[in-house]
């Protein structure tokens, strides 16, 4: 017997390219740090993980339509999952929150429709600038540095489904599809 086809998913936001090249000028060699490239940037609003391709077709019909209209969002101050001493990841912020809650409420609300388990963590919206293996060093200074970030804002009028592959330079993000945020029900 086949094994299924699996596919790695998530649900996101592509980053308009300026924002990307201003994000990417904040690298610096640091200790450990696996900086993402242009290509890997953007927002996660559901991570699904391995999903069988006989389910897509409901996956991609069940989020259609979402009642969110499209809203402003600017990336906004830097700051790091684990100690700043010994991080995991380092991240951009994003504000305001409450529309992007909204959408991501209300796609998780859909998704859990059709039996997808949502995440136990709380939502907390931000863009992985980079990864760091053990051997981290301190990014305390990048975060002084970059305390006050404020990119100019861009509306957000689409969200997207990604497909995840792992690559030779690490994961490799494709949208497999977008949906436009009309606010129709």
């Amino acid at each position: 017997m086949d094994k299924p086809v699996k596919h790695r998913l998530f649900f996101g936001l592509d980053l308009p390219e300026s924002v990307k090249q201003q994000l990417l000028s904040i690298q610096r060699p640091l200790a450990g740090a696996r900086w993402q490239r242009a290509d890997q940037l953007h927002l996660t609003l559901a991570f699904l993980g391995s999903v069988e391709e006989q389910h897509l077709p409901v996956l991609r019909e069940v989020v259609r339509n979402l009642p969110v209209l499209p809203f402003d969002l600017a990336i906004s101050g830097v700051g790091c999952f684990g100690k700043p001493d010994r991080p995991k990841n380092l991240w951009a912020g994003v504000r305001p929150v409450q529309k992007l809650e909204e959408l991501q409420a209300g796609l998780n609300q859909r998704l859990a429709s059709v039996g997808f388990a949502q995440e136990k963590r709380s939502f907390q919206p931000h863009v992985t600038l980079c990864r760091f293996k053990k051997e981290a060093g301190s990014v305390a200074e990048l975060l002084q540095d970059y305390d006050e970030l404020l990119i100019e804002p861009f509306q957000v009028d689409r969200f997207a489904l990604f497909e995840s592959v792992q690559g030779e330079r690490g994961s490799v993000y494709h949208v497999v599809e977008t949906y436009p945020l009309s606010g129709a029900r």
